[in-house]
């Protein structure tokens, strides 16, 4: 394997980038963690993704996870990129104002 090879498989580019993807996603789900429960978690995982991601993302990944069955996905991550590709949960609008004071 020569440098660029090696460097480009380390940043998941040999699947196409679903290897980042599935990085992003645990690290959207890593911060979601520390929700109290499970649910809030989840649907916090899906919103973001929903809100920030595009539609290529999305099926790039869905398209990984069906002909890999990454393992590398962490189970929050998973069950809400389940629930987006079932329910195609639309972004949750943030309250005005925001939090400028």
């Amino acid at each position: 394997m020569n440098g660029n090879s090696s460097r480009a498989a380390a940043h998941g580019e040999g699947d196409g980038g679903a290897g980042h993807l599935v990085k992003m996603a645990n690290d959207i789900g890593n911060f979601f963690r520390a929700e109290p429960q499970r649910e809030d978690a989840i649907a916090g995982i899906a919103n973001h993704i929903a809100k920030f991601w595009t539609k290529r993302m999305r099926a790039k990944l869905d398209s990984h996870l069906e002909q890999d069955g990454d393992s590398a996905l962490d189970e929050l991550p998973r069950e809400a990129v389940r629930r987006l590709a079932v329910h195609e949960v639309a972004p949750q609008k943030e309250p005005a104002g925001g939090d400028a004071g």
